[in-house]
């Protein structure tokens, strides 16, 4: 029989995959007391530097100061926005129509990445600090064995069984440091999202605090006057605002400050795990609801009705696979070649109206797009010969009329 959780008593070195945060903070110290192991950190870039350009010059002075062997911080942001968040956008990935994957897509780089770095340093052990509870244990296992199937992983917070308030007072017996936030909240935060749980936001009939957002400006106190902006894309992929071309980590930055500002991106959300928990979540996401809309609304004005219904059934699919963690499944490599073929038409620009929390598409053009004024228009001068209506109605109903003709006859038998 397989044995379930660490293999041995005693590792001689450990990777652990360190956010800097409460939890992995805490993994340090009970790695090195439990494993007498070497402890190896990796830290990955994905932009979460908003709030604080200096954090992972501040994360990884923290982790020597906890006795790490070697830290490693990884700037993967561009690596992120082209092989993940692209892929999100360009299928409209809004998990249960809601959740824009923010931290979800984030998880399945850094497994790879800490893959890469184990397998350079001789590491044949990962850690994590992802609770038995939550969707990140499986992104984060899954891919990592996927890609090192010879490697162990650990998850200390299911070995130790410590919640929050334990971790406090072991943080404070091993005088680890510990942020304003983490000693409410866990938070995650990429450049496109924050996540945020844990504390008040447990109680899903309270109202998530105001100091459960640090990105976003409250509606109420936003600005008096709405502003616009125009989001360019080339084949489903954002390339620039207002016509100008920008760097995609650039333009996922500007969009940011810009929403944030009016209050938009802001998420509450009770959501359904992968293993079947409801979990309530808050989200700060201004940039990556944006980004979803705009495109949706091009997608769907350069596409036929046909390629939009079936579309919708793709992305929810793709969704899913992405949120509970199957990122190698071959289903999304087949449900993403689909995506990319309809996607090649989706170039133009989106119009949005910011104003007091809300992302409005307000206009759209592109030089695919199938809408034709001569044959839209109410005028008289359209082109559209109305005269088919004639034929075309008795067709179209002929079905549905002779279905509903025998539901009739067939309830009229039954009560005779």
């Amino acid at each position: 029989m397989t044995k379930l959780g660490p293999k041995k008593d005693k590792y001689d070195k450990i990777l652990l995959m360190y956010s800097g945060g409460l939890d992995t903070s805490c993994m340090i110290k009970w790695l090195q007391e439990n494993y007498s192991a070497q402890v190896y950190t990796f830290t990955a870039d994905l932009g979460q530097e908003f709030a604080d350009p200096s954090r992972f010059k501040v994360i990884e002075e923290k982790a020597y100061k906890l006795g790490v062997m070697k830290h490693f911080t990884k700037d993967l942001k561009e690596a992120f926005v082209k092989d993940y968040i692209f892929p999100t956008i360009k299928a409209n990935g809004l998990y249960q129509g809601i959740y824009p994957l923010s931290t979800a897509v984030g998880r399945y780089l850094i497994a790879i990445e800490a893959v890469k770095i184990a397998k350079k340093e001789g590491i044949n052990v990962l850690a994590h600090g992802c609770t038995g509870k939550g969707n990140d244990q499986i992104r984060l296992n899954i891919t990592a064995k996927a890609h090192a199937p010879e490697m162990e992983i650990l998850q200390p917070i299911i070995e130790w069984n410590m919640g929050r308030d334990e971790e406090m007072k072991y943080a404070k017996m091993h005088d680890i440091p510990i942020s304003k936030q983490n000693k409410k909240y866990s938070t995650d935060e990429n450049l496109f999202g924050r996540s945020c749980e844990c504390d008040i936001l447990e109680k899903p009939e309270i109202e998530p605090p105001e100091d459960s957002r640090e990105w976003t400006i409250a509606p109420e106190k936003a600005p008096d006057i709405p502003e616009y902006i125009w989001i360019n894309f080339e084949e489903g992929i954002p390339v620039g605002s207002n016509g100008e071309n920008m760097n995609s980590v650039e333009l996922i930055g500007k969009l940011h400050n810009i929403g944030c500002k009016h209050g938009v991106g802001r998420i509450e959300h009770m959501e359904d795990r992968a293993i079947g928990l409801k979990s309530r979540e808050t989200y700060e996401v201004p940039a990556a609801l944006m980004l979803i809309k705009a495109h949706k609304d091009l997608e769907k004005y350069v596409c036929t009705k046909h390629e939009n219904s079936f579309k919708t059934i793709v992305d929810q699919r793709w969704t899913e696979l992405a949120y509970e963690g199957l990122w190698i499944d071959p289903l999304r490599d087949a449900l993403e070649a689909f995506i990319n073929e309809v996607n090649r038409k989706v170039t133009g620009s989106v119009k949005i109206r910011l104003f007091k929390g809300s992302a409005e598409i307000v206009a759209r053009e592109s030089p695919y797009g199938l809408y034709d004024l001569n044959l839209a228009t109410y005028e008289t001068k359209s082109t559209f010969d109305q005269t088919l209506s004639y034929g075309f109605i008795p067709i179209w109903g002929m079905q549905s009329e002779l279905g509903f003709l025998i539901k009739k006859k067939i309830g009229q038998f039954k009560r005779n």
